[in-house]
């Protein structure tokens, strides 16, 4: 599940977004809810006057906590609106550590990596010219929202499944990012596992 939030840009709505289905969008109308649908699944919700009902800090992607889950919940039960809300609230930015490497079977430009990610070991496609075994990275894990509104999901290149993205500065959107091509690498210091940004912690 995805929160977006600009009340400057776009007014007072929360976009909740649980599903990244863009074609064949049913829309439902209930009070200051709209109910966006696909195939008669539940994609997402568009919630009008979203401060009454949720606390909000900042603009653009807001991070998942259980205070927005539960909000949202009672209001779409108040609605009568019958959904559960499920949420992972586990960090997707986090240290990963590149175990294996190997070249794509059909890209020459394209490496096949095994990365730990703490709790469990990611095959993740990259296409980063820096990218080597024994380093320690940034992972976006599948569910994770870049900088630039792009939802991480599985996916499969050129044949090959991929579960995240292995991150550059600059898609990360940190000061000081390079304009050459590649991955951040990180510092022996990092532990492998634990959330990149400070406030997923």
């Amino acid at each position: 599940m995805n929160l977006f939030y600009n009340k400057n840009g776009v007014g007072d709505v929360l976009m909740v977004t649980i599903d990244p289905v863009t074609e064949g969008l049913v829309y439902e109308y209930e009070n200051d809810i709209t109910i966006i649908k696909s195939e008669s699944n539940v994609v997402g919700f568009n919630i009008f006057n979203a401060s009454k009902y949720v606390q909000l800090e900042g603009n653009g992607n807001i991070k998942v906590q259980e205070k927005h889950i539960n909000s949202i919940q009672d209001l779409l039960e108040k609605n009568h609106i019958d959904y559960k809300l499920e949420a992972d609230l586990s960090s997707k930015f986090v240290v990963g550590y590149v175990t294996e490497k190997s070249k794509h079977p059909d890209a020459d430009k394209l490496s096949v990596c095994q990365v730990d990610v703490g709790d469990e070991t990611l095959q993740i496609v990259c296409g980063a010219p820096n990218i080597d075994q024994d380093q320690k990275v940034v992972v976006a894990k599948v569910g994770a929202v870049m900088p630039s509104g792009m939802i991480i999901k599985d996916a499969e290149l050129r044949g090959v499944p991929s579960s995240g993205m292995i991150c550059s500065m600059k898609e990360l959107d940190l000061e000081g990012a390079p304009n050459e091509k590649g991955i951040m690498v990180l510092e022996d210091s990092y532990t492998v596992g634990t959330p990149f940004f400070e406030d997923e912690r």
